[in-house]
């Protein structure tokens, strides 16, 4: 039996990345968003969950900006999460999340911001309510946050431009 493994993604990961995030989403547009990230240097956090030699998930953070009172505070937009569907249920998406939470944590990270399914996310610490003082274009109840320390609870949420690029093709 093989054990599954979590390293930090690399250049060669790229095309099962690609793959992950389709099979996962059903769709291209996420793995788009992901090689915008990258190629534009927004990637502040990427992993990849490993088993018997294939790349099975794959988590991403990038960085985002909280602009308040003409300041802006450095934060981080958990997107996307994708796990082969075949592998769903089994911890690997959990496991990304923990384990990119302690890389950011330990980089001095403090605010995190995630656009998903409360009940999945707020296991992690996510809540609406730390999220609901944000100015977002997608603020709604899916939009939460999480803090690691003394952040903002308010201001503008200024995403990555492949956000709008990619999400808008």
């Amino acid at each position: 039996m093989s054990m599954m493994s979590i390293r930090a993604a690399t250049p060669r990961d790229r095309e099962a990345i690609r793959l992950v995030e389709e099979h996962a989403f059903g769709q291209h547009t996420e793995a788009g968003l992901v090689d915008a990230l990258v190629s534009q240097g927004d990637a502040v956090v990427e992993l990849v969950a490993v088993e018997d030699g294939q790349v099975v998930g794959h988590i991403l953070f990038s960085r985002l900006y909280v602009e308040r009172n003409g300041q802006e505070f450095p934060a981080v937009a958990l997107a996307p999460l994708a796990v082969e569907p075949n592998f769903h249920g089994t911890g690997i998406g959990g496991a990304l999340v923990r384990e990119a939470h302690i890389r950011l944590r330990d980089a001095g990270e403090k605010l995190s911001v995630v656009l998903g399914d409360p009940a999945y996310y707020g296991r992690f610490g996510y809540s609406r309510e730390r999220a609901a003082g944000f100015d977002s274009d997608y603020q709604c109840e899916a939009l939460q946050a999480l803090a690691w320390g003394e952040a903002p609870a308010s201001g503008r949420l200024v995403y990555a431009s492949a956000f709008s690029t990619e999400l808008a093709a």
